[in-house]
């Protein structure tokens, strides 16, 4: 086995509804080096696939086990939330780096699948960044530190906010 480093830089925007706490990636920028790819256009869809389901491991799948007994509870789709066709960036650009050679595997080329894994922290990103917008436009201080331990989900978007209930009311 041999190992090698596989480069790639990826680039988020969301838009978040702080009320309840549903978002929408808008658009995600991707360039990543797949070596002298043999396929681009399967390439591709690899850096696609790998970045949803990591989109959704850091937005959707929470994982909550029984406290008393460590029964997994989250075991099924109702309780389980994978990203599915809605949940696709509207505007998803991937792009390859030209004219790159690995000159440690076969033919040139390199690993494109798992990259993309790690790629797709810049959406949990994203969320933290419009959610520390929101709580500014509160009055929190823009970089005053709050918790939020992935995943971005609904319940957790709309409590990190820290939103108070008179910012609600008709004036």
């Amino acid at each position: 086995m041999v190992n090698y480093r596989v480069g790639g830089v990826a680039m988020a925007e969301v838009e978040l509804d702080i009320l309840t706490g549903e978002h929408e990636v808008r658009r995600v920028d991707i360039i990543e080096d797949a070596g002298t790819s043999l396929n681009p256009t399967l390439d591709i869809g690899q850096i696609e696939g790998g970045f949803i389901m990591a989109m959704g491991y850091w937005t959707t799948e929470r994982i909550i086990y029984d406290e008393a007994s460590g029964e997994l509870l989250t075991d099924r789709t109702w309780q389980y939330h994978v990203p599915s066709g809605a949940d696709i960036p509207l505007d998803f650009r991937v792009k390859l780096r030209k004219k790159s050679y690995n000159p440690l595997d076969v033919l040139g080329v390199r690993g494109v699948a798992e990259p993309p894994l790690c790629l797709a922290i810049c959406v949990a990103f994203a969320l933290r960044e419009a959610i520390a917008a929101s709580r500014q436009e509160t009055g929190f201080p823009r970089r005053e530190w709050f918790h939020v331990d992935g995943p971005f989900t609904l319940d957790e978007n709309v409590l990190s906010a820290d939103v108070r209930l008179d910012e609600f009311r008709f004036k």
